[in-house]
């Protein structure tokens, strides 16, 4: 390679890693083909720096985005074969290429001529969140927000996940007949990110009344989120000390267990139940109670098997039939994604709407359930156990 083209190069590559990089231009062709020039910009694509490029036709335009190294090498080989010319701009200085026909190469360089704009790195859409950062007592308290309103880069994760859990709950509350004063028990409620999240949306959103209680077994959480509730003026919540399984709740009308552990879904989804909430809405966390039991006897020992194929018919197994209890017991279910498997590993929400009109299938969903035991060799759910069927 031509040292001075190795040069140009290695500006474009200095350029980027002093995140000084603002675009570059390949024009003046060497082929007959209908390429015209080829735009590069720098974007960044889930927290990663890509070479973005943009090759125009006549007719169209194609992007295509590569790896810095990767692009870098791509350059490389235009201007080898297909452009005399390329047009580097970053923030200090613009860098001028020109190769003549005998391929002999000139590098001009020239003050800066355009300016870096902040957010020129951008390649992902700003989503307009539900919650916002800005001015916000709770997020700050909780370390996910700046005094500056600004969400800090190691919670951006969690800032996501909380937002992606009020769009679901906005989903699954919108056609479910609840009263303005309706009350919410959110079981498990550890650090209070979610429950402190669902407020918000609740109050100020929706301009609900409700009246949302933190059950959590650590005191030390409670009482951390309990002043954060009072600082913020969260005047209708609250969090109290205990577990699922001990939790009085003789009246609620959504009941909600993010990731309660192996048979402590099965507790909350058993006092939602008698409670006669409106809605029970469950992310399920280990299925050890029923994985211990499987033993099947016939061609789906091909599955179990295998400790990790066990594991995950487990949870779909465990998950299935809580969703059949539920519907032997009036409520209409839905199984869906609730987080990406990028925030946490256990993904499944288990969503139980009291039926408006009763509905006589009690026993054809405890059959289905009685079925599917007897196809794993499988003595109880513990769910069955709760309910006494």
């Amino acid at each position: 390679m031509h040292t001075s083209l190795q040069s140009f190069l290695d500006q474009i590559r200095t350029a980027i890693d002093k995140q000084e990089f603002i675009k570059l231009s390949l024009g003046n062709k060497r082929t007959t083909s209908e390429l015209k020039n080829i735009s590069i910009k720098l974007v960044t694509i889930k927290n990663n720096f890509k070479l973005s490029f943009v090759y125009r036709y006549p007719t169209k335009d194609v992007t295509k985005n590569y790896d810095t190294k990767e692009g870098l090498t791509v350059v490389e080989g235009l201007l080898q074969n297909d452009f005399y010319n390329a047009d580097l701009f970053t923030a200090t200085n613009d860098f001028h290429l020109l190769i003549n026909k005998n391929e002999a190469v000139k590098i001009v360089s020239r003050p800066a001529t355009l300016s870096q704009k902040t957010d020129s790195y951008t390649h992902d859409k700003k989503k307009n969140r539900i919650i916002k950062a800005e001015s916000n007592t709770y997020l700050q308290e909780l370390g996910l927000a700046t005094a500056e309103g600004l969400i800090k880069k190691d919670m951006q994760d969690k800032y996501k996940q909380i937002n992606r859990y009020v769009e679901i709950i906005e989903g699954i509350i919108k056609d479910v007949n609840l009263p303005d004063d309706f009350t919410v028990a959110d079981m498990g409620s550890g650090k209070g990110y979610l429950t402190f999240a669902l407020y918000d949306y609740l109050h100020t959103k929706l301009n609900k009344k409700a009246k949302v209680t933190g059950i959590e077994l650590r005191k030390e959480l409670v009482e951390k989120c309990n002043g954060i509730a009072v600082r913020a003026s969260f005047n209708e919540l609250h969090f109290e000390e205990g577990s699922i399984e001990s939790a009085n709740l003789n009246s609620v009308d959504m009941l909600i267990a993010l990731h309660a552990c192996d048979t402590a879904t099965d507790e909350a989804i058993y006092k939602g139940i008698s409670a006669n909430a409106s809605l029970i809405i469950c992310a399920p966390c280990c299925h050890k109670q029923i994985r211990k039991q499987m033993n099947p006897d016939n061609a789906l020992q091909l599955i179990t098997k295998h400790g990790i194929l066990l594991e995950r018919q487990a949870e779909m197994l465990t998950d299935t039939i809580r969703a059949l209890i539920l519907e032997a017991f009036g409520y209409k279910t839905k199984v869906f994604e609730f987080i990406s498997t990028e925030h946490t590993p256990k993904n499944v929400l288990i969503v139980g709407t009291k039926r408006e009109k009763e509905i006589n299938d009690k026993e054809k969903n405890l059959e289905k359930v009685k079925a599917l035991k007897s196809m794993f060799n499988i003595q109880q759910h513990y769910l069955e156990k709760l309910m006494s069927i």
